[in-house]
């Protein structure tokens, strides 16, 4: 019988006719095996659920074995930033457009969740960023990316001018509209559309993706996961950059400080279906060798 006995439903907000029509669906399935099941607000919202079902997102996180996200990458991006610390496993059904991350189909939901209910999944870790801001008086706000962290120019037509740090020593200046730090999940995000690689989500790393340097010799740079990335903003843009995590979240960044990026402590669990394989999904997504390529044979 299922070795999962509370499951946590989050749900896309914003598009209520499919995202309700998946719950419902959803919500039908996990009742027949009698599971106690939890709900977001917007979850909660959309099927009409007694109050007490409902929970917060670390409430779901703490009282959970594991959490089904009902929507895009964007969805499960937020969610597992906030359940990342309890070690929660995620699950995600995508209603989104590319889907690199929510990866079961919603016509799926029943096969799917019989199979991982039984115990037959294939399960993987990924790893977090957390951004601080520094000061000379120590750590300020501080903030996680599952994607990547963004610095950027937002309020000028001008490029900034910042300096790289490794472990606290000097690797570059530069003027460009900004730098994206990103995971390996990342890489298939915003460090793509900048020119960043492509990598394994297995490989302990960590991309440093130049928005549009005004120096072509600035490329992209895959470094050691566990190695601390400072970066210091010419004090003429200070007022001028912006700091967001995951597109999502943003951080102030006061005058005189910096900024720092480093791996989090905590790493996300995702759970996908058996037979997942995470090139087939970039071949399908990103439309490599044709419209037949995701299903074609091996030529040799």
């Amino acid at each position: 019988m299922p070795h999962f006995t509370t499951v946590g439903i989050i749900a896309k907000s914003g598009d209520p006719l499919p995202v309700r029509s998946t719950l419902n669906r959803l919500d039908t399935h996990l009742r027949s095996y009698a599971l106690e099941r939890l709900f977001d607000a917007e979850s909660a919202r959309l099927l009409d659920v007694p109050p007490t079902t409902t929970a917060s997102l670390p409430e779901l996180a703490e009282r959970c074995d594991l959490i089904i996200v009902v929507g895009g990458d964007g969805t499960l991006l937020q969610a597992a930033r906030e359940t990342a610390a309890h070690g929660v496993p995620l699950l995600g059904i995508n209603l989104g457009r590319l889907g690199f991350l929510v990866d079961v189909s919603p016509e799926h939901i029943e096969t799917v969740i019989d199979q991982i209910l039984a115990g037959d999944y294939q399960a993987e870790t990924r790893s977090l960023l957390r951004a601080t801001v520094m000061t000379e008086q120590g750590a300020g706000h501080t903030a996680t990316a599952f994607n990547d962290v963004a610095i950027h120019k937002w309020n000028t037509a001008r490029m900034i001018e910042f300096e790289t740090y490794l472990d606290g020593v000097f690797i570059n200046a530069q003027r460009s509209d900004g730098l994206i730090v990103a995971t390996p999940t990342g890489s298939t995000a915003y460090a793509l559309s900048g020119g960043g690689p492509l990598v394994d989500p297995a490989l302990d790393a960590t991309l440093l993706v130049p928005i549009c340097p005004h120096d072509l010799s600035q490329r992209p740079l895959v470094i050691p996961a566990d190695r601390r990335v400072d970066v210091r903003i010419c004090e003429l843009n200070q007022q001028q950059v912006q700091i967001t995590c995951d597109g999502q979240t943003a951080l102030p960044l006061p005058v005189d400080a910096w900024i720092r990026i480093e791996r989090d402590s905590h790493r996300v669990r995702l759970l996908h279906p058996i037979g997942h394989n995470h090139y087939q999904i970039m071949r399908a997504k990103l439309h490599w060798g044709g419209p037949h390529a995701a299903m074609r044979a091996p030529a040799c």
